[in-house]
């Protein structure tokens, strides 16, 4: 369905006033490769279903009749803007308190005056994690708190119980999970850590996968970010929040 989503960013110029005959056509001019099966009205008033064929099999589509909005796979993309209004929308109701995260259970990496903030959930043998570890490398003036979360080889968790037992707990992270090569750090695994609480405080956020980010205004995202996306969602999260009137 991900292409899907991206078919429909891309419809941003239908007529004001389109219909039947007037999204087949753009559909046609825009998507030749595209074989729209039909356009009709759907069963709810006011909106058109839109029929066609992909190399993943047949998809459905509805907008209303001034093809404002898309209504695709749940979600409801504006057709102007491209914006995701439904993913918006939960990321605003999925979003967490930042000063109530336990950032004393973290490992905490500073650069630079650490100006930017991000918490994540991590596990040093999620390949995604390590890529982001890389980029995250490339960013100069952040704090990072790490949640570390072994949950993709729990049969390796001593390693990020390790991390804690170092004396340099953000050299050690890196280390284990940033280097080409894991190091897993010689401290050992027997001094008091809180790596089991993170996982049972990750469990109540409903942390189902690494890496899991939380910035500063609450957001939270998913899996790998680009660098330069990644550097812009900083920065706007550690904007204050505009006013309201």
């Amino acid at each position: 369905m991900r292409k899907l989503l991206i078919l429909m960013v891309a419809l941003l110029v239908l007529p004001a006033q389109a219909g039947e005959a007037e999204i087949r056509q753009m559909l046609k001019a825009k998507f030749p490769q595209i074989k729209v099966e039909g356009v009709q009205p759907a069963s709810v008033a006011g909106l058109f279903e839109v029929r066609f064929q992909t190399p993943d099999g047949p998809q459905l589509l509805y907008t209303d009749t001034q093809a404002n909005f898309f209504f695709v796979d749940g979600n409801l993309i504006e057709s102007k803007s491209g914006r995701n209004l439904t993913a918006e929308r939960l990321q605003k109701l999925t979003a967490i308190e930042f000063n109530s995260l336990p950032l004393d259970l973290a490992v905490k990496i500073q650069r630079g005056n650490g100006k930017r903030v991000l918490a994540m959930f991590s596990d040093p043998y999620c390949p995604y994690c390590r890529r982001l570890e890389q980029s995250l490398l490339q960013i100069d003036d952040i704090t990072i708190y790490v949640f570390m979360y072994p949950v993709i080889r729990p049969d390796f968790a001593d390693h990020s119980r390790a991390v804690w037992c170092s004396p340099d707990r953000a050299k050690a992270w890196l280390e284990l999970a940033a280097n080409e090569t894991p190091k897993v750090p010689a401290a050992g695994a027997g001094c008091a850590n809180p790596v089991d609480r993170v996982l049972e405080f990750g469990r109540t956020l409903r942390v189902n996968g690494t890496p899991t980010l939380i910035f500063a205004n609450g957001e939270r995202a998913g899996g790998g970010m680009p660098l330069a996306a990644l550097r812009t969602k900083l920065d706007e999260a550690g904007r204050p929040a505009a006013k309201k009137n």
